[in-house]
């Protein structure tokens, strides 16, 4: 069960310190945090990005301390609640994001920022649910 839910946790977490957008966010910052002995013991020398922080902790998943894994845990779960937030503003947002960026690409808050370029025009909904996920 625990070495499911660090595998989980690490794939999850791939996507969150992989971005370089989210270099500050508190997901990244619980890990920082709560991994930090692990971090200069085994992962000192390695770069940043695309996922090889987080390899190297499960690289040496035998050796993280109760502490690393509950904030790795807890960064899942933030995570998760990031993505539910997400995929909620993304339905309520459906209509406008059709009507106002069909040709926006997606990614960078490309879509965030094209509907803040077209508030004006968005549907209530929309704008309720970014308020609502602290997305706007």
């Amino acid at each position: 069960m625990i070495r499911t839910l660090k595998i989980l946790v690490a794939l999850t977490a791939v996507m969150m310190i992989s971005a370089t957008a989210f270099a500050t966010d508190p997901l990244t910052q619980t890990v920082k945090d709560g991994c930090k002995v692990e971090l200069e013991s085994y992962c000192k020398g390695v770069t940043p990005g695309e996922g090889r922080v987080l390899a190297c902790l499960y690289a040496h998943e035998d050796k993280l301390s109760a502490k690393c894994e509950f904030a790795l845990f807890d960064a899942a779960v933030l995570l998760e609640r990031a993505i539910s937030a997400l995929a909620y503003a993304a339905y309520e947002c459906e209509d406008d994001l059709e009507k106002y960026c069909a040709d926006v690409p997606v990614g960078e808050g490309r879509l965030l920022d094209c509907i803040a370029k077209n508030k004006k025009k968005v549907s209530k909904r929309c704008l309720d649910a970014l308020i609502e996920t602290g997305l706007k």
